[in-house]
């Protein structure tokens, strides 16, 4: 785990030192308001507290990337506490013990890794913070677990990142290489019931679409035939 700050957050908390003291000397001296003047203000009013505010920002990011701030809700107290349960053998548990990225394991499990992936997985992010006011804030974590469904499969590309499934030692699974088309066209996921399981043990496969029949009800019957046109 990362427990120190980092850069960012020592600048931020560097520039908006800084600034304080400019305005506070400002405000005690009231010097003449000559250029010298004007250029202390304007770095003490505009270009620190700009450094303040990207500075706070990339260090809110950097945390937003921890475990811990993934286990700061409590409906994720059972993905979190499984991941780092150190007796687990879950997918999750297994990558978080990994010393290269465990501290950040569900962020590099989870993340878009696209060009612009941290910007739309801090916007997914952002979507389930608005969930979790709009309703599941005043969920039990039993009623949570029990109603909560994957969006949609593991996309496999994730996996991708550390596990190329182009190496030997990859390759040399009878399995992967019976599935590598379907592996690469998504239609087989790596973290699913059939392959290596869910991240989770509680996890369950994603929820049916609103559309979709439920088992046991008639199928629609098939549009009538409509007359050939030459």
């Amino acid at each position: 785990m990362h427990s120190s700050l980092p850069i960012s957050g020592v600048l931020a908390l560097a520039c908006s030192g800084i600034a304080s003291v400019i305005l506070i000397v400002y405000l005690i001296k009231r010097p003449a308001f000559s250029l010298g003047t004007k250029l202390w203000l304007f770095l003490g009013l505009c270009v620190l507290p700009l450094g303040t505010a990207l500075g706070g920002n990339a260090a809110g990011m950097e945390a937003s990337k921890q475990v811990t701030f993934c286990n700061s809700c409590h409906v994720m107290h059972a993905h979190a506490g499984d991941a780092l349960n150190l007796n687990s053998q879950s997918l999750a548990a297994r990558h978080t013990r990994n010393n290269l990225f465990g501290g950040e394991s569900c962020y590099v499990c989870h993340a878009d890794y696209g060009m612009m992936g941290t910007v739309f997985t801090k916007l997914g992010g952002m979507g389930h913070v608005y969930e979790y006011l709009k309703g599941y804030h005043a969920v039990s974590l039993e009623d949570f677990l029990a109603e909560i469904h994957l969006r949609k499969p593991m996309p496999n590309l994730n996996c991708q990142q550390c596990h190329s499934g182009k190496n030997k030692l990859w390759l040399g699974v009878p399995e992967h290489g019976a599935a590598q088309a379907e592996l690469a066209l998504g239609l087989i996921s790596c973290a699913s019931a059939g392959c290596h399981g869910y991240a989770h043990p509680f996890n369950k496969p994603p929820a049916p679409p609103p559309s979709a029949a439920p088992a046991g009800s008639p199928a629609e019957p098939p549009p009538a035939p409509t007359e050939a046109r030459p």
